[in-house]
């Protein structure tokens, strides 16, 4: 099938096989490969993308389903010179360990904030709860996304 899609604000189009999962097609057409694949079930999260906007485990979506819409991939977060606040939260809080789970934290939070920009840390724990960390523990994960809500606006993501 040939589709059309909008990652990271660019329009592209590609000959596909129906049975394609997303992650597949991010990371091995485009060649985006900071979206990692890591349990193909649907549990760790650390494939999460934004589709239209929402968080959705790419592990789990056919890339025809992506046709005439917009893919966000946690390349597409970055304007290029600037961290996004939640970006930098993790880097200041050090939020991170091994880094595989990074890129669908990163995703998750971010939109996460724009829903919700002056979260509890109850709030915080549930938004992330489909994301699997195995190295950290969670703390610093948390006190980072603490960190881009107190500190940036969720709104300057990918400006």
């Amino acid at each position: 099938m040939r589709i059309t899609v909008n990652v990271n604000r660019v329009m592209l189009e590609a000959e596909v096989e129906p049975r394609l999962l997303l992650v597949h097609f991010i990371r091995e057409t485009l060649g985006l490969t900071g979206t990692h694949w890591g349990c193909d079930t649907s549990n760790c999260g650390a494939c999460t993308v934004l589709l239209d906007g929402e968080p959705v485990k790419s592990c789990t979506v056919l890339a025809v389903r992506a046709n005439s819409h917009e893919v966000t991939t946690i390349e597409g977060l970055w304007s290029g010179t600037d961290l996004t606040p939640v970006q930098e939260g993790f880097h200041v809080e050090h939020g991170l360990q091994c880094g595989f789970c990074t890129p669908g934290m990163i995703i998750t939070a971010t939109e996460f904030l724009e829903r919700n920009p002056d979260p509890t840390e109850a709030e915080i724990r549930e938004a992330i709860s489909g994301n699997l960390c195995r190295c950290t523990g969670y703390e610093n994960i948390v006190k980072s996304v603490q960190w881009a809500a107190r500190n940036g606006s969720a709104q300057e993501v990918g400006a």
